[in-house]
C-alpha cells in the first residue's frame, strides 16, 4: 500500500482510506472490528469516521460508530498503529438532541462546542487523541455537498473563523488534537484558515475531505489547485457514487440490503436518471478494458496529483477487499482517454 504525506504534518496516511460510517447502523459492532482488522492487516493505516456517525443520522445511533471504533482499540491495543480522522459537525437545525443547551437547539462551531465534541468524541473514541480533527461542513453560508449555485447571504451571523481555529487552538495546545482539516469546503474558506495560520499562529489545515468521483467532480474546478499549491490534499469521499459507479444499480436494480435501496431519499444525487446513465456508461468503459468497474472508479480517483487519500465505505469483507485492490491499479491511457470522453460529453451528471 502507497504511503502519501498528510499535508505537512511529516505523517504518512495510506491511499486508501477505511470509512466507517455504517457501523452502528448496517454493520454490527463485530462487522466493524473485522473490518478494521482486514484494513490494517492490508495496509491501511488511515480512518475516518465523525461524531455524528452513523448515516443516515438519528439520535440513537449518534456516536455509534465512535464507539465501536473505541471498543476496537480497547480490545487490541492497536490505537498507536493508526491515523485516526473525525469530526465535529457544522451549523444545522437537525440536531436538537446533539448539544441542546447551545444556541436555540443548533449545532455550532464556537469555542464551547467544539471542545465540548471533541472531549466527547474521545471517550466515545476510548483514546487521548484524535490525529486529525476536521470541521464537517462550514459555519457560514455556502454552497456544500457538490452543489454548485452560491447565493450570497444578505445578512449572516456566522461565528468567525479565528473563534473557530482559536478552538481548534487549544485542542492542539492541550494534546487532545495533533492536526486540523476541514471538510465540505471551499477555496475561499481553505484560503482564509490557511491566512490566519499566517498572520495569528492558527493550526494549519491540512486536508480537505470533500465528494470526488467519476460522477462528482466538482472539485476540480477551484479546489484542485488549492490542494496542490497549498498541500492540503483531498480526502475524497463517495468515490463510488454511493455504489452506483459498481453497477449494481443498473437496468433499474435495487440490491437488497444496498444504501441506496435502503434510503434512497436520503442520498437523491446519485438516483437521478442523469447520474444512473452515466454510471452506466463508465461501467461500460472498465468492461471494455477487462476491469472491475468498481476498481477502475477507485484507481481513477486514487491516482489523481491533488489526492491524499481516498475513502472507501464497505458492508462487507468481499466489498473491502475489492476496494483495498484498487490501490494497486494503474489506469492506462486509454482507459483514460475513454474516461475524458465520458467527460467532456456530459461534465457534472451528478451535480445540484
Amino acid at each position: 500500500m502507497d504511503m502519501r504525506p498528510l499535508g505537512t504534518t511529516g505523517l504518512s496516511v495510506s491511499k486508501i482510506c477505511l470509512g466507517t460510517m455504517t457501523w452502528g447502523q448496517q454493520n454490527t459492532e463485530e462487522e466493524g472490528h473485522a473490518q478494521m482488522d482486514f484494513a490494517l492487516e492490508h495496509g491501511v493505516n488511515f480512518w475516518d469516521t465523525a461524531e455524528m456517525y452513523a448515516v443516515p443520522v438519528t439520535q440513537p445511533t449518534w456516536g455509534k460508530t465512535e464507539e465501536i471504533i473505541g471498543t476496537w482499540f480497547k480490545k487490541t491495543g492497536r490505537r498507536e498503529e493508526v491515523i485516526l480522522a473525525t469530526k465535529v459537525v457544522g451549523r444545522s437545525s437537525r440536531f436538537p438532541w446533539a448539544r441542546p443547551h447551545l444556541h436555540g437547539d443548533e449545532t455550532r462551531l464556537d469555542r464551547q462546542s467544539i471542545l465540548e465534541a471533541c472531549d466527547k468524541s474521545l471517550q466515545r473514541l476510548q483514546t487521548d487523541h484524535i490525529d486529525l480533527y476536521q470541521l464537517h461542513w462550514p459555519e457560514r453560508t455556502t454552497n456544500t455537498f457538490g452543489t454548485l449555485n452560491y447565493s450570497h447571504p444578505e445578512t449572516e451571523d456566522a461565528i468567525p473563523l479565528e473563534e473557530t481555529l482559536s478552538a481548534l487552538d487549544e485542542l492542539v495546545k492541550a494534546g487532545k488534537v495533533r492536526h486540523v482539516g476541514v471538510s465540505n469546503e471551499n477555496p475561499w474558506g481553505v484560503m482564509e484558515m490557511l491566512k490566519l495560520h499566517e498572520t495569528k499562529g492558527l493550526p494549519r489545515i491540512q486536508s480537505v475531505q470533500n465528494p470526488y468521483s467519476l460522477l462528482m467532480r466538482v472539485y476540480e474546478v477551484g479546489m484542485a489547485e488549492v490542494s496542490v499549491r497549498a498541500q492540503c490534499g483531498l480526502l475524497a469521499y463517495s468515490p463510488l457514487a454511493m455504489g452506483v459507479l459498481s453497477g449494481k444499480y443498473a437496468n433499474g436494480a435495487r440490491p437488497e440490503g444496498a444504501r441506496l435501496t435502503l434510503y434512497p431519499d436520503y442520498f437523491p444525487r446519485y438516483l437521478r436518471p442523469t447520474a444512473l446513465a452515466e454510471a452506466d456508461k463508465y461501467v461500460g468503459v472498465a468492461r471494455k478494458h477487462g476491469l472491475d468497474p468498481t476498481e477502475m472508479a477507485l484507481a481513477f480517483v486514487n491516482d489523481r496529483p491533488f489526492t491524499t487519500s481516498n475513502i472507501i465505505g464497505a458492508t462487507t469483507i468481499e466489498q473491502l477487499d475489492t476496494c483495498i485492490r484498487s490501490a494497486a491499479l494503474t489506469l492506462s491511457d486509454e482507459v483514460l482517454d475513454d474516461i475524458e470522453a465520458l467527460r467532456k460529453a456530459n461534465p457534472a451528471p451528478a451535480v445540484d
